[in-house]
Order: structure tokens, then sequence, then C-alpha cells
């Protein structure tokens, strides 16, 4: 099975060397983190990742953050888990097989820990549809690429259901499937929607001082009391109760900017945050 790009040529370039001169400019851009990364010693141990899933001419340089400090780790498998934005499939779809391609080459689905994923969490079932036009969950690829080439394994998660009980359930089986393994948790999402910026940031705060605290109850009380437009709020919140199983002691925001930070000023923004949490 071969999970063709659905984004690339809108949210990332289409070409190979034009997207890698894209990712660069990510690494580079004034709201980057303003080094291209390199391989070097080991550092923290970072268990999971929140990083953004826009077109990369908006939310690519607070992207880079995390992957700048992922840079030091050599995961053997990445899960991704990102929200439903087309309503297709079921509601926790856990990709079962085959490869996932970008313009960077393939990806391997580490198809044994997907299938045990989907038959440790009740709410999952394996299946691709859901996973066809999404692309919370294949804008994160080209910078995973860029790292480590294809030397990791990918398990993608997509979240219709975002509810408590389901980011629960998804995270404790993640700690299970994931305890003793060179693994990390990518959440992808976005923060704040089409609001004026001073709104957006002042709302987006609220939601990054949860996930710092490492409180993903907290963070899902705080959207909706807070009505934070935030896209993948139960793949954050999951993500966060899968890293306290496996032992996070911090959770650290790296970088936060709007759309107009990047793009240019703008009536409306989109919120972007890319924070770690590590063990």
């Amino acid at each position: 099975m071969i999970r063709l790009p659905a984004v690339a040529g809108a949210f990332y370039e289409g070409e190979r060397k034009a997207l890698l001169s894209r990712i660069e400019w990510c690494y580079t851009h004034p709201h980057g983190p303003g080094r291209l990364p390199s391989p070097g010693k080991v550092g923290e141990k970072v268990l999971g990742l929140v990083s953004p899933h826009a077109g990369y001419m908006y939310s690519g340089p607070v992207a880079a953050h995390g992957y700048l400090l992922l840079a030091s780790c050599r995961p053997t498998t990445v899960v991704i888990l990102g929200p439903n934005h087309t309503g297709m499939g079921s509601g926790v779809s856990v990709f079962p097989s085959g490869v996932w391609r970008t313009p960077l080459g393939e990806v391997r689905i580490d198809s044994e820990l997907s299938r045990s994923l989907a038959e440790e969490c009740e709410v999952a079932d394996l299946d691709e549809v859901a996973h066809r036009y999404e692309h919370s969950i294949e804008v994160q690829l080209p910078f995973l690429q860029h790292l480590f080439g294809s030397d990791f394994g990918l398990v993608a998660v997509c979240l219709m259901l975002q509810d408590e009980e389901t980011s629960r359930e998804v995270g404790e089986a993640l700690a299970r499937v994931l305890r003793g393994k060179e693994a990390v948790i990518v959440a992808s999402t976005d923060f704040t929607h089409y609001e004026p910026a001073e709104r957006a940031r002042k709302k987006d705060a609220k939601a990054l001082e949860r996930i710092e605290a490492l409180d993903w109850r907290g963070l899902l009380r705080t959207v909706e009391e807070e009505d934070i437009s935030m896209c993948g709020y139960g793949p954050v919140a999951a993500m966060l109760r899968a890293c306290l199983e496996l032992g996070a002691r911090r959770g650290r925001l790296l970088k936060y900017a709007t759309s107009g930070d990047i793009a240019g000023p703008m009536p409306e923004v989109v919120g972007y945050g890319s924070l770690a949490v590590t063990g």
C-alpha cells in the first residue's frame, strides 16, 4: 500500500530540490531557530513534540524549532498523531501498512507496531481511508526525512474523536506499545484560527501553559472554556498522556508565532506552537 502525497505542491513544494531548499529556509528564517540541524552528540531525551501543520510558508519556521531539537535523537519509530480535517474514515484511524511517499522518498509504516496499537486501543481501527487526503500528518514527514532519511518506521494515527476518554485511551495504549522502544510521538496541531493577533496570542498562551505543565486534562478543559479553535487538541492530549506514562518530566515551549508574524501583517491570523516533552 502506497499512500501518495495529498498536499505536495500546495502546503510544501512538490519537487525534491525545491522542498529541501524550503526546509532550509524554515530553519534559517528569522522566526526559525537560525541554523540548520547537524549530527552531533546525543542530547536530552525527547519523548514528544507539538508541531504545526499549515503550509511551510506560514508555519514551517515554527516547526523547525522542534525538529532541530529532535536532530540529537535517533528514534527507530515516530508516531504522528493528527486531527481529522476531512471527516473520512473511522473515529481513530491507524494506517495499517505499506509506505508513505513524499518528494523526498518513501517512509515505511511500522506495520507490527501499528497493528499492536489497534489491538491495544479499543477505540482505534486499522483504516487507511481517513488518511487519504489528510494533511496534518503528511506535512511532518519531509522534516523527519530531512533529519533521518528513511531510517525510521512510521505509525500514523488520525483522530476524528478528540474527547477526554478517547485521548486517555489512545495515550495509554501508545505508552503500552512504546515502552522500551526508541520512539518519539509528534502531535500535529495549529492553535487559534482566524482571529486578530492579540486575541489569538492571549487565548493560545493559556493552552500553551497547560501543555508545558503536562496537564492533558487541563488542556482539554481550557480549549473548551476559552473557546480556542485549536484543531488538534485531542492528539496533543493523547501525546501528553502517553509521555507521562513513559516518564515525562518537563514540557517546554520552543517557539510560538502567528501567520502574521511570518508572512506579514494580516487582520486575522492562525497561531502556531512548537513544544517539546522530555524525560
